[in-house]
């Protein structure tokens, strides 16, 4: 069981930075224009 647990941990954290991730991607491109200012992820 606990290496259940930490295995769902680190997938957790990958999943973290993952999103910290594409939200900096999303930002960069509206940046440069590319993506619209207004764009809104579904």
């Amino acid at each position: 069981m606990e290496g259940l647990a930490a295995a769902a941990f680190v997938f957790g954290l990958v999943g973290v930075a993952a999103f910290v991730r594409v939200e900096k991607l999303t930002r960069t491109l509206k940046d440069k224009g590319i993506l619209e200012e207004n764009y809104k992820e579904e």
